[in-house]
């Protein structure tokens, strides 16, 4: 009997990912906002990801798909070289890191990826790409932490690396209590520069 069975639907996206090395660099910037704002809801660091397609909710029967269609985009395209800068928020709530290096090779690789997605019949809805690594979320009664540990970035500057895989990642969003967490589907290289 199995124990996991295949759930009917997957909340999916598809992202590239900084080396280890980069977010540990980050996380060692964020030292300080970690111990000034320990109710901010902080992302595990393994978990860091710059998605390029937010897909959503989809029938489980999309990751063959995905699976059989992705490995093509990424070979067609260099692996562009990033970087991640600064930080900044969402609504006050959302605390991100920024990305800059290759930014025109990335926003190709993501609009090449959405349309090879929607070209096998994909649907999901289309929000327009600002790179950045999504670190923290505030809670509802604390509306300030969020831009105050955003500040506290404002001068961070990483090393830059050639984002290698692409990824694809399923969450657990919706599926029970507890913290979000990823899990890669499957990565194929992109193409040697």
């Amino acid at each position: 009997m199995d124990d996991h069975p295949e759930p009917p639907t997957r909340r999916l996206f598809v992202a590239l990912a900084p080396p280890d090395d980069a977010k540990d660099e980050l996380a060692r910037a964020l030292q300080p906002a970690y111990a000034a704002y320990p109710l901010l809801r902080w992302n595990r660091i393994a978990d860091w990801h710059i998605t390029l397609a937010f897909l959503g909710e989809l029938p489980s029967a999309a990751v063959p798909v995905l699976r059989s269609t992705l490995p093509g985009a990424a070979a067609a395209h260099p692996a562009p070289r990033l970087a991640l800068h600064g930080g900044g928020h969402f609504d006050g709530r959302l605390l991100w890191s920024g990305v800059t290096g290759d930014l025109d090779g990335l926003h190709e690789l993501a609009s090449d990826v959405r349309e090879l997605i929607r070209a096998h019949g994909l649907d999901f809805r289309d929000r327009p790409l600002h790179p950045h690594l999504t670190l923290a979320r505030s809670r509802r009664d604390d509306p300030t932490s969020v831009p105050l540990a955003a500040a506290g970035l404002a001068d961070f500057a990483g090393r830059s690396w050639p984002a290698e895989r692409l990824h694809l990642v399923g969450s657990n969003t919706g599926r029970g209590p507890g913290p979000i967490r990823y899990r890669d589907l499957a990565s194929w290289p992109l193409a040697l520069s």
